[in-house]
C-alpha cells in the first residue's frame, strides 16, 4: 500500500530526466504533486501517465516555487524532489521505514545527494551533501536566496535525523549544459544578493574560484574522483567565477544608491 506521503515535484522541459524519478517513487506515496511552469516538450503528458497531480505555475522563484509546492500537499509527510532527481532503492527502504515508524519526536529527515556523471556516482566531490528532504507537513518550509534554497524545519521541541541510501542527482547531462545552467545560477544568484545589499569586489572575484578549486579537490578529496573529480572542482569553480563576475558587474553599473 502507498504511504501516508506526498511527493512534490517542481518543473520545467524535463522529459530528459523525469523517467528515472517517477520509475524511482512508483507506489510509493499517496499522492504526487508537480508545479510545471510551462514545459513545451513531453513533460506534462509523462507526469500524468504516471498519475501525477499536474498544477500549471507561472514561475515564481526557486524558494517560492517549491513552497507553492509544499503548500499543496496534503499527506501527514512530504518528501521533495528535484525534477532531476530519483531514490536509489536503499534510500526508498529508509523512506518506507522511517514513514511507517512516524516517530512523534522528528520533524524531518535528511538525505544524502550524490551527483552522478558520466557513468558513475562522484563519491567524493560536493560530498557529503545532506538535504532536509523529508519532512512532516507543516513543520518545515523553503528558506533561502534564489537559487539557493533549502527546506528548514520549523516545528520547536522536534529533531532531524538522517537516512541511509543515496539521492542520485542527475545535474550533469554534459558539462556544456551544466555550466550554462551555471551561468544562469549565477545571474539570479547576483541579483538576490545585490538586492539584499552585497556588493561584488576583485578580490571575491580572483579569490572564491581558488577558494572552490581548493575546497573540492583538497577538503573534499575530489580527485580520488579521477578526471571526473576535477572536471567537477573546475565547474565549482567556474561557477563561484560566474557568480561573483555578474555581481561585480551589477555593483559597477551606476545603479547602486
Amino acid at each position: 500500500m502507498a504511504l501516508p506521503l506526498s511527493i512534490s515535484i517542481v518543473c520545467r522541459d524535463n522529459e530528459a530526466t523525469l523517467p528515472r524519478v517517477l520509475d524511482s517513487i512508483a507506489g510509493l506515496a499517496s499522492e504526487v504533486i508537480a508545479l510545471d511552469s510551462g514545459s513545451t516538450d513531453g513533460t506534462i503528458s509523462l507526469l500524468r501517465a504516471h498519475g501525477v497531480i499536474v498544477v500549471e505555475q507561472a514561475w515564481l522563484g526557486f524558494v517560492k516555487q517549491k513552497q507553492a509546492a509544499l503548500d499543496r500537499c496534503s499527506q501527514p509527510w512530504v518528501l521533495h524532489l528535484d525534477s532531476d532527481e530519483s531514490l536509489e532503492p536503499s534510500l526508498r527502504a529508509s523512506i518506507e521505514s522511517a514513514v511507517a515508524r512516524n516517530e512523534p519526536a522528528v520533524a524531518g529527515y535528511e538525505v544524502n545527494r550524490k551527483v552522478w556523471y558520466a557513468g558513475g556516482f562522484l563519491e567524493h566531490a560536493w560530498q557529503p551533501e545532506w538535504r532536509l528532504r523529508l519532512v512532516r507537513r507543516g513543520a518545515a518550509r523553503w528558506v533561502g536566496d534564489d537559487p539557493h534554497d533549502a527546506l528548514e524545519a520549523t516545528s520547536p521541541g522536534t529533531r532531524i535525523e538522517r537516512l541511509a541510501g543515496d539521492l542520485r542527482h542527475d545535474s550533469i547531462p554534459s558539462i556544456a549544459e551544466f555550466l550554462e545552467k551555471q551561468a544562469r545560477h549565477a545571474r539570479t544568484a547576483a541579483e538576490s544578493q545585490h538586492a539584499r545589499g552585497r556588493r561584488g569586489s576583485v578580490a571575491s572575484l580572483v579569490f572564491s574560484p581558488l577558494g572552490e578549486f581548493a575546497k573540492q579537490i583538497i577538503s573534499r578529496s575530489a580527485w580520488r574522483d579521477g578526471w571526473r573529480g576535477w572536471v567537477a572542482a573546475s565547474a565549482s569553480s567556474a561557477a563561484a567565477a560566474m557568480k561573483h563576475a555578474c555581481l561585480l558587474e551589477r555593483s559597477r553599473r551606476g545603479d547602486d544608491p
